[in-house]
């Protein structure tokens, strides 16, 4: 009997990937010199009570995202973080200045706090509509669809329906509603109040995004997807290069060794 595919997850570096598993992680770069170095490990081991509690569980995978980001770069100094990019801080600040200003503004409260929602998402994007990037998260979604599908990965669609982009278009919406509605809290409390939007927001969205991997062919699920689609296809990913692509499949190669798996 076949055993079924180790169930992966990954991020694109500006000049690499990480590929991860529930239980492990491996990051693979091109270095300077166009020499490809990986590095690799273990996740910590989270609470069951954490991991599989609905609404606390997608922001407990968050958590551990942002432990295991300095992770690897301690493991592997050469990698460099989508955030690293030049005219990120820029970004930041922008978004914030433009999510005060939509907020103090006349608008409509829905669309006012749909603005500022969607303004906490420039950075990202910018980071993503970067080459080196786009191609690397191309790269990402061939390689891991390659492996899923036992094809070959230059074979494969660029886009992948299990990419956090399909968790955009939920989460912009649970924030600026739940904002909405903190607004209207004394003004002492509404940034307690919005944190915990957030979080709340992001509790959802992974159980939105979650439903919509088990029901592929739910026309809701279908709808759903769709802007994340059309923004991988759009913006957030490119055809990777040979290059890319085997740093990628280096990657992949050995997470899937450290779970005893054949790619």
């Amino acid at each position: 009997m076949t055993a079924p595919p180790v169930r992966l997850g990954g991020m694109a570096l500006r000049n690499g990937i990480l590929v991860h598993s529930l239980d492990h992680w491996a990051a693979a770069v091109r270095t300077g010199d166009g020499e490809v170095k990986v590095a690799s490990g273990r996740k910590p081991d989270m609470p069951e009570a954490l991991t599989r509690t609905p609404l606390v569980r997608g922001v407990a995978r968050m958590a551990e995202a942002a432990w295991l980001l300095p992770v690897v770069r301690r493991r592997l100094p050469e990698a460099r973080l989508p955030i690293e990019g030049p005219g990120m801080g820029a970004a930041l600040a922008g978004s914030a200045l433009l999510a005060q200003a939509a907020r103090r503004s006349r608008l409509n409260p829905l669309f006012a706090e749909s603005l500022a929602a969607a303004a906490a998402l420039a950075p990202a994007l910018m980071a993503l509509r970067g080459s080196e990037i786009a191609g690397y998260h191309g790269a990402e979604h061939k390689a891991i669809g390659g492996y899923e599908k036992g094809a070959d990965a230059v074979d494969v669609a660029k886009e992948h329906e299990r990419c956090g982009s399909h968790m955009v278009g939920p989460i912009v919406a649970l924030t600026a509603a739940g904002n909405a509605l903190a607004n209207r809290l004394p003004e002492s409390r509404r940034g307690p109040a919005r944190l915990a939007v957030g979080l709340a927001a992001l509790g959802a969205a992974t159980e939105a995004f979650g439903w919509m991997g088990r029901h592929r062919d739910h026309p809701v699920s279908r709808a759903l997807r769709r802007p994340g689609f059309e923004l991988q296809r759009v913006a957030a990913t490119r055809e990777p290069t040979a290059a890319e692509l085997e740093v990628a499949e280096a990657a992949l190669h050995e997470v899937l060794r450290l779970e005893g798996a054949a790619a």
